[in-house]
């Protein structure tokens, strides 16, 4: 087998975006170093079941009708 063909595999901290803080083991960074996430399971809508809000910003329909709602494409 090949020597030198893995990454090194160490002990590092990673951070929630609540503050806590757990040990696992990675590839990323060096040994001890900090993992600070900005998106995790406790904070992310796909986790915590939050439901994502069509919203119809700035009334594009009714801005599309008063501009274009005299225009007819048939004869008279």
């Amino acid at each position: 087998m090949k020597t030198d063909t893995h990454p090194d595999y160490h002990m590092i901290k990673v951070q929630m975006t609540d503050g806590t803080v757990f040990e696992t083991r990675s590839t990323w960074g060096a040994e001890g170093e900090t993992l600070q996430l900005d998106v995790d399971p406790t904070s992310h809508p796909a986790w915590t079941g939050g439901t994502g809000k069509m919203v119809d910003s700035g009334g594009q329909v009714a801005r599309f009708n008063k501009r274009f709602g005299g225009l007819t494409l048939g004869k008279k």
